[in-house]
């Protein structure tokens, strides 16, 4: 039991035996008050919290909570979707992120993909093929409109294709331009680079040039993308 702002108690019922945890995040919290009604009615869910999307503890919420699942509305976040799940992730990495949205652009939904969410729903959806989603992505399963989902698959099919790429252009850097490469990565100045290395400014400013027609690019900023977007690790980008 648990004593309400009045002084009343309240009686807060116990969450069923190894029941589902549900973080839900949304702004709408009257929407998130009467979505949280209809999940306690199902057995195995237990709605753990709710919080505003815009609350800044987010993280810390999460790691309090230890959700399985958590739904998200990511209107308010626009381009910083991705950034944004991946800090809940890196939270609870154990948790899978439900988007559940009004909003239904591609583009969103493709970054929401990217960045490790495991559905995307939209608002109009019933509970019940919510809490079927949710039992869902516990079982290691995923889900996006179908009407979405072509797109989406061609973007990611799209950044393995660039990656791949990448990681063949990187093979064609001999060691010592990785040696380079990797001091760049790490945000060196030449001169730091140099003396890492034990060379001359003069001969890191050669290495550069290699690496930036090798790979293709015009700036240090291209050239690190392409070396993260490759997925190596600075251990592997030293050889």
């Amino acid at each position: 039991m648990r004593a309400d702002e009045g002084g009343k108690i309240r009686i807060v019922p116990a969450p069923p035996r190894n029941p589902l945890r549900v973080l839900l995040i949304d702004d709408h919290l009257m929407v998130a008050e009467v979505l949280a009604a209809r999940l306690s009615a199902a057995d195995d869910i237990w709605v753990a919290g709710r919080c505003s999307a815009t609350d800044p503890n987010l993280a810390a919420i999460v790691r309090r909570l230890q959700p399985d699942v958590i739904t998200i509305e990511v209107a308010p976040f626009g381009t910083a979707t991705g950034k944004v799940l991946r800090g809940l992730i890196a939270a609870r990495p154990e948790a899978k992120i439900v988007v559940l949205s009004a909003q239904s652009e591609v583009a969103l939904a493709l970054e929401a993909a990217r960045a490790g969410a495991a559905a995307w729903v939209g608002k109009r959806q019933g509970a019940a093929e919510l809490e079927a989603i949710i039992r869902g992505v516990c079982r290691g399963e995923s889900w996006y409109p179908p009407e979405m989902l072509g797109e989406i698959l061609r973007g990611l099919r799209a950044d393995v294709t660039r990656a791949s790429q990448d990681t063949d252009a990187l093979d064609m850097l001999s060691p010592r331009e990785r040696d380079v490469l990797r001091g760049m990565v790490e945000g060196k100045h030449g001169r730091e680079i140099a003396q890492d290395l034990m060379i001359s400014t003069d001969t890191v400013r050669t290495h550069i040039r290699n690496i930036f027609a090798k790979l293709d690019v015009h700036s240090r900023l291209e050239a690190v993308r392409v070396a993260r977007a490759a997925g190596l690790s600075m251990q592997e980008l030293s050889g």
